[in-house]
């Protein structure tokens, strides 16, 4: 149960499903005191030209906001959903590490809540479209991820990633099996796992064959 004086933090993520990346995720919390932003929606929603313009109106509005980033190591040592909820924890610990907590409220996108989190917190299913804070969230997280993938792109022109930002794209999958996965694909995902087996030769598949069933 929120009240009129809860500080309202909106948390959410950015590049759960992408094959290579990391997890971004970002915590806003806005200053009653200042005028309301328009236009916010889930930033699925929204053009990359109007998400930049969004992403500066809300770090200059915002009371506080945080943006946090879980590398590609974690996620496979863990796995997606525990980084996941470990960056939303760092993200929300470090927005609220200036305001008084007893009067913050998280509210999470989703239907889980990570452990150990510094408030008082809601899973809100379909947050990003239904709640400013959880929108403004979601709008930090994908273009501080998007800007990481164009910025890691320049390492490894041959993947695309400037473009699909990670995705499972055809054009993706087809550099995976072109060239294999480099130091930023999530080893843990299906698909770069397979990228990475190498196909058995000939000789491999003849001894296969002399093999008794």
């Amino acid at each position: 149960m929120t009240t009129a004086d809860d500080w309202i933090l909106g948390v959410d993520e950015a590049g759960r499903g992408p094959l290579a990346g990391p997890v971004v995720v970002a915590a806003v919390v806005f200053d009653p005191a200042r005028p309301r932003i328009n236009g916010l929606n889930d930033s699925k929603q929204l053009t990359a030209e109007r998400r930049e313009a969004l992403y500066a109106r809300i770090v200059e509005r915002a009371l506080a906001w945080s943006i946090v980033s879980v590398d590609v190591d974690e996620i496979d040592r863990i796995n997606i959903f525990h980084a996941t909820m470990q960056g939303m924890r760092r993200a929300l610990e470090n927005a609220i590490s200036g305001l008084e907590r007893e009067r913050c409220v998280a509210r999470i996108d989703g239907n889980h809540l990570p452990k150990a989190l510094p408030c008082r917190a809601e899973a809100w299913v379909d947050g990003d479209a239904r709640d400013r804070a959880i929108m403004a969230a979601s709008i930090l997280a994908k273009v501080a991820r998007d800007r990481a993938m164009v910025a890691l792109h320049a390492d490894h022109p041959v993947y695309g990633f400037d473009r699909h930002k990670g995705y499972s794209t055809p054009e993706h999958l087809a550099a995976l099996r072109t060239h294999g996965p480099c130091v930023i694909h999530r080893r843990s995902f299906a698909p770069v796992r397979q990228a990475a087996t190498p196909a058995p030769v000939c000789a491999d598949l003849f001894d296969s064959a002399l093999i008794p069933a």
